[in-house]
């Protein structure tokens, strides 16, 4: 991570909590005010355009946090298990891609859930016509996935020809063909000159199979693309805003803001952290290093090491974590930095690399509100649903 991150992330008071004595650590913190600011901020950015946004599930996980998105007449979701699926349900949603291909009985689970909330528009994945066959006579919709080099799931953008034979099939189905799903989150870590190269010439690509398409009488409702890294990237490229589909962005990290999102996003879309982790400071082992309690099984280590930034502690390096310990470095600094010596039983405040599997390693949540614990909320979405009541309802 750069040293623009440190930079960012010095010391807000409006992060610290008044009473902290009886909470145990590790704690996820997640503030609404800052929420509340991110989505303002992203809301500005699409000129206000809530319709055009459809955040991803993984990341908000909270009810809590779906409402807030609710209230500011965000209505789409995306989303990658049932459990997400059936919360954004509850949630208010009124229109939720499925964004990661289910085979089974998880696609019977969605087929089920769809029943449930007729007043929801479900849609899901496709890039064969196995996936095809498990949605006939179902009223969920259909996504033709499109792989935009990352390789882990759709159609390879080269293969036009494969995309319309899909989507004729599709439609002779009697499902509903919703459009086409472009994540392009291999270039999370590319530099911005680089990125918008490639992402640019990606979105080229995509626009001419959407043109195949309805060159071919198939008109394409939407075009679903980007998360945060690609964000920027998705709103300067004009043949995207000038399609005849509707297209929309999905950052999700946006929401409560990580210490790779911060570094990548541009400092102007004025973002700010609103999930922290607290920890506590457990060890002194030796000289140079402290420990506190925030391992991988707190903070996810999946973005690599350091797996986060302490707030307003510039000296201290987060090191490779075990799963409850994160031994700290405690390096020198600038002369004119002011930081306070660091002891065992100190209360840190840890921003994550990356939030998403960070808020999952939690099953509760403390909402703080100029420094008091406002609730604690269940993180709705964690994990999966129970595999025999998924089961029981596929059965039934």
């Amino acid at each position: 991570m750069s040293q623009y991150m440190l930079s960012q992330l010095s010391w807000d008071p409006r992060y610290r909590i008044s009473e902290t004595e009886d909470v145990l650590t590790p704690a996820l913190v997640i503030y609404p005010d800052a929420i509340a600011s991110n989505i303002e901020r992203t809301l500005h950015l699409l000129n206000g355009d809530a319709d055009r946004w459809r955040v991803h599930i993984k990341t908000a996980k909270l009810a809590r946090t779906l409402n807030m998105l609710v209230e500011r007449g965000v209505r789409n979701f995306k989303c990658a298990t049932t459990l997400e699926l059936l919360v954004g349900c509850q949630s208010g949603a009124t229109d939720i891609l499925l964004a990661y291909p289910v085979m089974g009985a998880n696609a019977r689970r969605t087929r089920e859930i769809a029943e449930q909330f007729p007043n929801v528009r479900i849609s899901a994945l496709a890039e064969n016509e196995d996936h095809l066959q498990q949605w006939h006579g179902s009223r969920v919709g259909i996504f033709l996935d499109i792989n935009p080099g990352m390789n882990r799931t759709g159609i390879e953008q080269s293969h036009g020809d494969q995309v319309l034979s899909l989507a004729r099939a599709t439609i002779a189905a009697g499902l509903a063909f919703r459009g086409l799903h472009y994540y392009d989150g291999q270039y999370g870590s590319v530099n911005a000159a680089e990125r918008i190269t490639a992402t640019h010439r990606g979105y080229d690509r995509l626009l001419e199979i959407a043109i195949q398409l309805e060159s071919s009488s198939i008109p394409v409702p939407e075009v679903s693309t980007s998360g945060t890294p690609t964000f920027p990237d998705s709103l300067s490229h004009e043949g995207l805003s000038r399609g005849n589909f509707r297209h929309r962005v999905s950052p999700g990290m946006v929401v409560y803001g990580d210490a790779s999102s911060l570094a990548t996003l541009p400092a102007d879309y004025g973002y700010r952290a609103a999930a922290l982790v607290l920890t506590r400071v457990v060890s002194a082992p030796k000289q140079g290093t402290v420990t506190c309690d925030a391992g991988h099984k707190a903070v996810s280590a999946d973005a690599g090491v350091p797996t986060c930034v302490v707030v307003g502690h510039p000296e201290l390096t987060p090191l490779s974590p075990s799963e409850e310990h994160l031994p700290l470095a405690i390096k020198e600094v600038a002369s004119s930095t002011k930081t306070t010596p660091v002891k065992v039983g100190d209360l840190l405040y840890l921003v994550p690399r990356h939030v998403c599997p960070t808020v999952n390693n939690f099953d509760i949540a403390l909402f703080v509100r100029n420094g008091e614990i406002e609730s604690t909320e269940k993180v709705s979405a964690r994990g999966h649903e129970s595999l025999l009541r998924a089961l029981a309802g596929a059965r039934s």
